[in-house]
């Protein structure tokens, strides 16, 4: 068995190779953003090397020159912290410094300088047989940094997350980065490392502190940021100001400046200059935590755990005036955080990484958020199955893999996951704990509470998970319909693209595309026996600020269709574009191509009257639950269903139940064939007494109910009278009958 790991890619032929060439002989790559090419250059040498992709950013590493080699033999090759110097580590202060000789600095000229070189440029070293590039913060929080367990462990996780970070600091259109995390992975120290690493490099900044309470973010101020700052080398530590150990705020009055072949040479002494430049602090949480200030770098730890009445979505909003002047962008912020269940902050953070989408930016270049999301699978990085080399062990392919501390792995961690998932099944709260605490995928990490679910979450998330392990881009295309020729009402196409605002799992054979029966004059579906569409409807093209609800679609088949799969979701559409026609336009396309009917909701009519003056009022359903001569003149018009009455919501929500309970998850036949994610998701999420922010929702039960519609056809009453016709009965028993009374 082997895994397919989707963390990051290298990416070949991006830059013609003498072009890359000629630019690395004169060291013409830029730190920063390149435009021509859509990567960002993380090197500060002007020359670059692999170009690896994460999380859709292209990212260029420095050239290797001379990787460090800590053995010869392969299997001896790893990381391992490098020992300080016996006599330097009684050199407490720069002002200890200056008092030795010229000629004790002159012997320690070359180390000195080589640390300030490994921390600005970064550091090669060989891997298991491979070089690998760390950034320098990486390496300051692996050398250099003082953490619970002592030092640092080197993890490949924890490389890419660092190479990430490095981009969004190169990278002048970002905010910094929002990390969806797991359990145990080390942001904390990791953030406080970097607090630090920057802080001691920086005048006159500001650098803070957030978490899901005034109290965490003390705690890793006093129990992680002073402990690094306290451990720094003096070469690298500015001269503090105040308390060794401060509780509230770390201040330095300047920073750590290079020692020079010309200041050693020249015994140039420091100047003690007054007064506070940098700091490192902490507040409490709250919307309104550092409004006002100017931050070079927040650590935003914990994110997804800020509970009512606090809202990291309000706090960000205020938090990121704070790291830029005007338009641009003078300081980061490295969030990152698990995901409390939903409605204890987890919705917020999941709207805050999803608006930090690098695929989706406005027209400056920038996500919604302004920061860049990341993602690490829990494989990665899940304590116990990192081996000697740091990589972790996904699937054991060999007799004996040995962990840093020496002990056997003996199952691999994937494996390893399964089987903890296996044991929480019977216990649905405990299980979407886990899934939080330890992703695999978003969709693990944002896993809600069963507590308040109205459908069955077990089935809903099953299929999540199995579409998730099938790779579901095989199963679902995205893309757009067109009219052939561009001439309306004439015949469709599907047309695959990335940009599509259809997602589809099922396209009808030829014969049965565009089938539209016209009859005196009217068109009608022809595959109604086939299946039919559900729609939630909207009719203002724009809103005030900018978040109306979508157009819903969706398309489901019958039971026991011959050329079609049975009971089978084969199309989604969340959108909302532009302008409302654009949307009416799309679903008359849709029902045109499929040749199936729609049941929409009537209280927002503009899609139903533009079918009737298309010539399409024959694809809207009337109301299935009245007959004819009971319906309004309007519906009797344009058709519809309205979403006001109580009877219709509860028949709207039993509809999708009954769907989850037999076509959804695990069944007798094995997985259903509901592959649309965000229709899964917003079944999961569904509340019947607020149905407006469920718009997929809305329009799949629709189409169930559409293709259902016998089921609420209404039953006439029948009253039963007794008549006497006069008419005896006789009991026959013996030899004369007797009448009964």
């Amino acid at each position: 068995m082997i895994h397919e790991q989707t963390l990051w890619k290298e990416v070949k032929d991006v830059v013609n190779p003498k072009i890359l060439s000629k630019n690395n002989r004169y060291k013409k790559w830029e730190y920063g953003y390149n435009k021509d090419y859509d990567f960002i250059v993380i090197s500060k040498t002007g020359r670059i090397g692999q170009i690896i992709k994460i999380q859709n950013i292209r990212i260029a590493l420095p050239a290797a020159d001379e990787p460090y080699k800590r053995s010869k033999i392969k299997a001896e090759q790893y990381w391992e912290r490098f020992e300080y110097p016996k006599e330097l580590q009684k050199i407490k202060t720069r002002f200890d410094w200056e008092e030795y000789p010229i000629s004790f600095k002159e012997k320690w000229y070359e180390y000195i300088d080589e640390e300030f070189k490994r921390r600005e440029e970064g550091f090669y070293f060989y891997n298991c047989g491979s070089p690998v590039y760390i950034t320098g913060t990486h390496y300051m929080y692996l050398q250099w940094s003082k953490i619970d367990i002592g030092a640092p462990e080197f993890r490949e996780a924890n490389r890419f997350f660092y190479i990430f970070w490095e981009a969004c600091k190169a990278d002048t259109r970002c905010y910094g980065m929002c990390y969806l995390k797991n359990r145990r992975s080390g942001f904390s120290f990791m953030s406080s490392a970097e607090l630090v690493n920057q802080a001691t490099i920086s005048s006159d900044a500001r650098f803070g502190i957030l978490s899901k309470t005034g109290a965490d973010a003390k705690k890793m101020f006093t129990d992680k940021v002073v402990p690094i700052s306290v451990n720094y080398p003096f070469f690298f530590k500015p001269i503090q100001d105040g308390m060794d150990r401060p509780k509230t705020e770390l201040a330095y009055r300047v920073p750590a400046a290079k020692l020079t072949r010309r200041k050693l040479q020249e015994n140039i002494k420091e100047l003690e200059i007054e007064g506070l430049d940098t700091t490192i602090d902490w507040k409490n949480t709250g919307d309104n935590s550092y409004d006002g200030e100017k931050l070079k770098l927040l650590a935003h730890d914990e994110s997804g755990k800020w509970e009512r009445p606090d809202n990291i979505l309000n706090n960000w909003r205020v938090t990121k005036t704070t790291l830029r002047l005007g338009s641009r962008i003078v300081g980061k912020c490295m969030m990152g955080s698990t995901s409390n269940s939903l409605d204890k902050g987890g919705d917020n953070f999941k709207n805050l990484y999803y608006a930090s989408d690098v695929t989706k930016r406005n027209k400056n270049g920038q996500t919604a958020s302004g920061l860049y999301s990341l993602f690490i699978p829990m494989e990665w990085n899940y304590e116990g199955f990192i081996d000697t080399f740091g990589l972790p062990v996904f699937v054991r392919e060999q007799d004996t893999i040995k962990a840093r501390d020496g002990s056997e792995i003996t199952t691999g961690v994937i494996q390893h996951w399964k089987n903890e998932v296996e044991g929480l099944k019977e216990d649905q709260d405990s299980l979407n704990e886990y899934y939080r605490q330890f992703p695999r995928t978003e969709a693990h990490a944002f896993r809600d509470e069963s507590k308040q679910a109205l459908f069955n979450l077990t089935k809903i998330y099953q299929q999540i998970d199995y579409n998730d392990e099938l790779n579901n881009i095989a199963n679902v295309t995205q893309g757009n319909f067109q009219w052939n020729n561009g001439i309306k009402d004439t015949t469709v196409s599907f047309f695959p693209s990335n940009e599509g605002r259809f997602f589809v799992s099922w396209v009808p054979n030829s014969n049965m595309q565009n089938a539209v029966i016209i009859k005196n004059g009217k068109k009608y579906p022809g595959n109604e026996h086939v299946g039919a569409f559900g729609c939630d409807s909207y009719d203002i093209s724009g809103t005030v600020d900018g978040r109306g609800s979508k157009g819903s679609l969706h398309g489901l088949t019958k039971f026991s269709m011959e050329d079609a799969p049975p009971n089978h979701f084969f199309l989604e559409y969340v959108s909302r574009p532009p302008t409302a026609e654009i949307f009416f336009e799309d679903v008359l396309m849709a029902l045109h191509f499929y040749g199936m009917p729609i049941l929409c909701e009537n209280n927002k009519p503009r899609l139903l009257y533009y079918l009737k003056r298309r010539g399409y009022r024959s694809f809207s359903i009337n109301r299935p639950d009245k007959i004819w001569n009971k319906l309004s003149t309007t519906e009797k018009e344009i058709g519809g269903i309205p979403n006001t009455s109580e009877d219709i919501k509860q028949a709207h929500a039993a509809a999708i139940e009954t769907y989850i309970e037999t076509c959804v998850g695990m069944g007798n036949d094995g997985f259903g064939t509901m592959f649309f994610q965000r229709t899964l998701e917003d079944w999961a999420k569904f509340n019947i007494n607020n149905r407006t922010k469920y718009d997929a929702t809305i329009s799949s039960g629709l189409a169930i109910m559409a293709c259902n519609k016998n089921k609420y056809r209404p039953t006439p009453m029948l009253s039963k009278i007794n008549y006497n016709l006069g008419i005896k009965r006789y009991n026959n028993d013996g030899n004369i009958s007797k009448i009964i009374k």
